[in-house]
């Protein structure tokens, strides 16, 4: 590992540090200290990259919020017809909500922060703007917005529940909400 001036690497490191710290340790349990041992870099390294524990934290959601709605992208991206973004949504659903702990828990480590802390805020509502611009491909944007939320609270109450409720009740609720939509087209 670099410990140079020359470590065009350092900020990513101290960001994806910071990243799996607070999956394991919640924000309230990341610190500047652990973030640069984590990252193997100088103390020093953080205050020359951030302007302070609030820019980090802001840097490594963007970072997060950016790979979820790459996912989202990707999904949506390859679907052709509207059976297939359909499909797509439920696919969303269950990827979320499909066994990847640390994803869930930056999830709600991030809307904890929003809720508490107003800066933060700008940072969900660009993500759930992002979320729906890739649903309005193929839906209206009341559609794209209900969707939105449904991908999210059913993505939680499959993560959470000891027993989660199968692709079948997904691709139902999906078909509920995407009628009216089908409707209008």
């Amino acid at each position: 590992m670099a410990t140079g001036q020359n470590d065009p690497e350092r900020r990513e490191r101290i960001i994806t540090a910071a990243l799996d710290l607070i999956a394991e340790e919640g924000v309230a349990g990341t610190s500047h200290r652990k973030v640069a041992a984590r990252a193997g870099v100088p103390l020093g390294s953080m205050t020359y990259h951030f302007g302070g524990m609030d820019e980090l934290l802001r840097e490594a959601f963007i970072r997060f919020s950016s790979s979820i709605v790459a996912v989202f992208e990707e999904r949506l991206g390859a679907a052709g017809t509207p059976d297939e973004a359909r499909e797509a949504v439920a696919d969303l659903v269950h990827h979320l909500s499909g066994g990847n702990q640390r994803e869930l828990v930056l999830t709600h480590e991030l809307y904890t922060l929003a809720a508490r802390k107003p800066a933060y805020r700008e940072l969900t509502r660009e993500w759930m703007r992002r979320s729906r611009v890739a649903l309005e491909w193929h839906f209206d944007p009341a559609t794209a917005r209900q969707l939105d939320a449904l991908i999210e609270g059913l993505s939680i109450h499959r993560a959470l529940e000891t027993e989660p409720h199968d692709r079948a009740l997904t691709v139902e609720a999906i078909a509920r909400i995407t009628r009216a939509h089908d409707a209008r087209s």
